[in-house]
């Protein structure tokens, strides 16, 4: 227990996490009352939970809340703008630079060394997990507090307790200051609504993740794995099923995420809102992955000069922004691609919208936008899942130049219960939001029993389906 397994790190569903947790809840419970106890037992657990997710770099993250707590209090302290300004670039940069060393230095030096001509040895590095969302936390802590938003913590452990809160550490969401830091300072106790909300969203994580994500990359990871191998009907079967696979990974950690802070009496921001419901690119981006989508815009196309500077530099600010989100994601030229196709969607959007207004609002136009956002996107997702472009364009290949719809019945006697998982997920994302919240109000209102025997059949889908090994989560990885 007190022994770091890179082999088997801690995850939200694994066994191990929830009996800690059930252990944590009743000991968390008595402290509630004593804020500097709660925190103290809170920031010690969260530590705990970081370092069996990635051993001695919980030190990393000791570190920089001590470096990125003191320089905040020398930017709050200083009246010379000249001055905070400085102190505010010494702390993002120091953050950037341990982030770009573990994260970038591989990708650099393989670059440097394809212009060289020199043979490549890839540094030993190993990338501590969740180290780019707590990055972007500590960043945009240091600017508010360079931009008056917000004062410095008086405490250094308020602040380790907002960059280490264990439910949004390694994974998000980004947790923004001004929207945590009260919180802590409140310590409001959870109602009965708060913690059946965040045992609802649990249920609906566990779900996705162990259930929905799990199974179908089973058949996904086949596809991606051996690309040319299967033939198109196969082939965009399997992009089809990551495309909701990721979907299912990343929202469920989010919902579990989400749902462990509220029953603890923190609220977090939402994450996801129903993506592939999106018309347009730039809806989508205000739906999926929304806490990076809006620290983007905040912190980097707003201050690039967003939309104040004339059209042209409105398409170059979101191409930038796009660009700096899929260098975000991963240490690839694909995640690069990946980032700038989106800037390209986006701009061309932007650049349509005179024509786009005088098009009727109606059901067919709705379908057929919607329909061309979740081609655009699940194509680009080919190449953030892909091993390279290579395979990517292999892949995106095989699709249309071996594609025989005849098959689709012979693929459904085989793949049954992948097939059905899917239209699940069709199915369940086509709820109007209006409809989940009367579900999550009927599941609050239910007698214990019903809540109880609800939690039960997940749990008895996640033995049912789960995989040999339990798979981590997708974006552990960023």
């Amino acid at each position: 227990m007190l022994l770091y397994d890179p082999e088997a790190p801690m995850l939200f569903s694994s066994g191990l996490f929830w009996l800690l947790f059930l252990l944590f809840l009743p000991i968390y419970a008595l402290l509630k009352n004593n804020r500097l106890r709660m925190t103290l037992f809170v920031v010690a657990f969260s530590l705990y939970f970081y370092y069996k997710s990635s051993g001695v770099f919980f030190l990393m993250l000791i570190g920089t809340s001590i470096v990125d707590w003191s320089l905040s209090h020398v930017i709050n302290a200083c009246n010379r703008k000249g001055i905070r300004l400085a102190v505010m670039w010494v702390s993002i940069v120091i953050s950037l630079s341990i982030l770009g060393y573990f994260k970038y230095a591989n990708f650099f030096l393989w670059n440097w060394n394809q212009m060289v001509h020199e043979n490549f040895q890839p540094l030993d590095i190993i990338l501590p997990v969740g180290i780019s969302f707590y990055t972007f936390q500590s960043i945009s802590y240091v600017v508010d507090v360079y931009k008056r938003r917000i004062s410095p913590t008086k405490s250094w452990l308020d602040y380790l307790f907002f960059l280490s809160f264990f439910p949004a550490l390694v994974a998000g969401p980004i947790v923004r200051a001004d929207y945590f830091l009260p919180q802590i300072t409140r310590n409001r106790t959870p109602n009965g609504v708060d913690i059946y909300s965040g045992l609802w969203l649990i249920i609906i994580g566990i779900i996705k993740k162990a259930v929905m994500a799990d199974y179908i990359a089973q058949f996904n990871d086949l596809i991606f794995n051996n690309p040319g191998a299967y033939d198109g009907l196969q082939t965009l079967m399997g992009v089809l099923g990551y495309t909701m696979q990721i979907y299912c990974d990343f929202s469920g950690y989010s919902d579990m995420a989400i749902g462990l802070a509220l029953i603890m009496g923190f609220r977090l921001a939402n994450n996801f809102n129903s993506p592939y419901q999106s018309r347009n690119l730039t809806d989508f981006w205000r739906r999926w992955h929304i806490s990076l989508s809006s620290w983007l815009r905040d912190y980097v196309y707003i201050p690039l000069g967003g939309n104040r500077k004339g059209t042209l530099r409105t398409y170059v600010n979101n191409f930038l922004t796009m660009l700096i989100g899929g260098l975000w994601h991963g240490a690839a030229w694909k995640f690069v691609f990946w980032g700038a196709m989106h800037g390209v969607g986006l701009a061309i959007h932007k650049a349509s919208m005179p024509i786009l207004r005088k098009i009727p609002d109606t059901f067919i136009t709705s379908f057929i936008f919607t329909g061309v956002t979740f081609i655009y996107v699940s194509a680009l997702w080919v190449f953030f899942r892909a091993s390279s472009f290579t395979d990517s364009w292999i892949i995106l290949q095989s699709i249309f130049a071996d594609f025989h719809i005849s098959y689709i019945s012979q693929f459904w006697e085989v793949h049954t219960e992948w097939c059905v998982m899917m239209l699940i997920l069709v199915v369940c994302h086509c709820f109007t939001p209006s409809f989940i919240r009367k579900c999550k109000h009927m599941f609050i209102r239910s007698p214990w029993i019903v809540k109880f025997l609800l939690f039960m059949v997940a749990v008895q889908c996640v033995i049912t389906y789960m995989s040999a090994e339990i798979a981590p989560f997708i974006y552990f990885q960023f």
